[in-house]
């Protein structure tokens, strides 16, 4: 039996990223976990977020975390040097909660029982 992981969190890119970011999710498609993937409808002011939720078999972590691994790898667009930076919380079903930490060009983890408040289960 497989467990399930919930999976919710944001990164934060330059808009004139946007293409590449679509490329990333776009190359790794996958016909049910991809729909977990959103992004603004229309894009205002400086700032793209582009968000992740859902509930995933826990085999399948890997394959997000790679879009997440090359999302955060993508060099900076301009002179202020700003690489991609975010957060993602996962709960398991044991109600265990670690952070991927997306800033440096990186994707950290840590352990997050400090965010345990934002899972339901």
């Amino acid at each position: 039996m497989s467990r399930y992981v919930q999976v919710r969190g944001w990164i934060e890119v330059d808009h004139r990223q946007r293409g590449v970011v679509e490329e990333i999710i776009a190359d790794a498609r996958h016909g049910l976990y991809s729909g977990g993937w959103g992004f603004p409808t229309l894009p205002f002011n400086w700032t793209l977020y582009v968000f992740f939720g859902g509930d995933l078999r826990e085999s399948y972590l890997v394959w997000l975390r790679d879009q997440v691994g090359r999302i955060a790898g993508l060099p900076p667009v301009d002179d202020d040097n700003d690489r991609p930076i975010g957060l993602f919380v996962l709960t398991n079903e044991e109600r265990e909660v670690t952070a991927w930490e997306i800033r440096d060009g990186e994707v950290h983890d840590r352990a997050a029982a400090d965010l345990a408040w934002t899972s339901r289960t």
